[in-house]
């Protein structure tokens, strides 16, 4: 059974997790893991919960941090993580690339995956068009609009009206995909 914190009328469950290797009682508050407190060997269950109780302000100000990000998405990234997927994103972009170029025909210079925090897709002024190797975590109409939207950068280097007319005849719901794209945390350009 978790144990529970009562905080301005809420009831917070947490977790203690004896650690071997930990040298001091902490606490971790996480979007998706909730609290747990880490108990080192030479403290007692009793320190914890004190310790627990003292903490209750830091506690309930961590947890309404991550209510913002409710609903959003996160893909866990690592180099490693990078070299595992990065031959699948390349060979999925390039073939998204080939199929939605037939209705633009549009010359770009070359496909890149890279290993970004902040993009999903980019294209250089010299035709280059890079991709986020996260694409292949994305849905398949997600995918479809971020490489229209790279490519329509190949004619329409800009978010104009023109460019967001050439996205809108391959994707007619550019909007609504645009928004769900954004809930991932990264964005396009």
């Amino acid at each position: 059974m978790p144990n529970e914190l009562k905080i301005e009328n809420q009831i917070i469950p947490y977790v203690i997790k004896p650690s071997l290797r930990a040298r001091r009682l902490r606490i971790s508050v996480g979007r998706d893991s909730g609290v747990v407190v880490i108990l080192p060997k030479d403290i007692n269950i009793l320190a914890a919960k004190h310790f627990v109780e003292q903490k209750q302000g830091w506690i309930l100000r961590s947890l309404k941090y991550f209510d913002k990000f409710q609903g959003r998405v996160f893909v866990k990234s690592s180099r490693g993580e990078y070299l595992k997927n990065k031959q699948q994103a390349l060979n999925l972009a390039r073939a998204k690339v080939t199929q939605w170029n037939t209705r633009y025909n549009f010359s770009p210079r070359k496909i890149s995956i890279k290993n970004q925090k902040t993009r999903w897709g980019s294209c250089s002024k010299k035709g280059s068009l890079n991709f986020n190797y996260k694409i292949v975590h994305l849905s398949e109409s997600l995918v479809d609009y971020l490489v229209v939207h790279e490519l329509c950068h190949l004619k329409e280097f800009n978010h104009s009206k023109r460019f967001w007319e050439l996205v809108g005849q391959a994707v007619p719901d550019y909007k609504k995909l645009r928004r769900e794209l954004k809930n991932f945390g990264i964005s396009v350009s």
